[in-house]
């Protein structure tokens, strides 16, 4: 909190703790706002993150079985030969929900060349696709747990700054506030007495 020396004296320090007092709820209302729609946010990220590891899992399942039936028809050469050198070309759409950005989703845009059916192994082409699937699930299952990982980063950092508007910076605003009013009302009514004082004719004249 800044100190009270900060403070302009009279009216002026009344207008300044009023202003930023004002900026504070309104703050304090847009990090509320911000909760209120990022927690349901997180929920829907977690269901789907909880989705897409599922995903995941069955999909490795399934490119590890077709994996070992191309290796029992054709032995670990026949996998290397089967191997691509191509890179996997993967496209990330992000979006973003009050000001954070978070991936949405995951695109296979390229998996390199086409495998052809080595001879004798019928099981190379559908494990490649098996793999296909599996490495496409994978990268999904990534960019939802790091989706959520941002949604519950960005709920920390929002409610410890609710926090801190609501325990600290809030009530010394609204207590420096009453205290400047009520020295500034007690000076107002010494003034008032000291004017009629003074505008009081003597007492005792002829």
């Amino acid at each position: 909190m800044p100190p009270m020396a900060r403070i302009p004296p009279g009216r002026a320090g009344r207008m300044w703790l009023r202003r930023r007092l004002d900026t504070a709820e309104r703050g304090r209302d847009q990090l509320d706002r911000k909760l209120r729609i990022l927690v349901p946010e997180r929920q829907r990220l977690r269901i789907r993150a909880d989705r897409r590891r599922e995903e995941w899992a069955a999909a490795h399942a399934e490119a590890e079985t077709w994996l070992l039936r191309a290796s029992l028809l054709g032995g670990q050469d026949a996998i290397r030969r089967a191997a691509s050198p191509d890179l996997v070309d993967l496209t990330v759409r992000w979006t973003s929900s009050m000001g954070l950005a978070y991936p949405e989703e995951v695109t296979l845009a390229s998996f390199g060349r086409d495998l052809p059916v080595l001879p004798g192994n019928a099981a190379v082409a559908p494990a490649a696709t098996a793999f296909r699937a599996a490495m496409l699930a994978g990268a999904r299952a990534a960019a939802a747990d790091e989706a959520v990982r941002r949604l519950e980063a960005e709920i920390a950092v929002t409610r410890r700054r609710l926090r801190a508007l609501d325990k600290r910076w809030l009530p010394w605003l609204r207590d420096a506030l009453a205290t400047l009013e009520l020295s500034l009302e007690q000076a107002e009514q010494e003034d008032n007495t000291r004017l009629r004082r003074t505008l009081q004719p003597p007492s005792g004249g002829t």
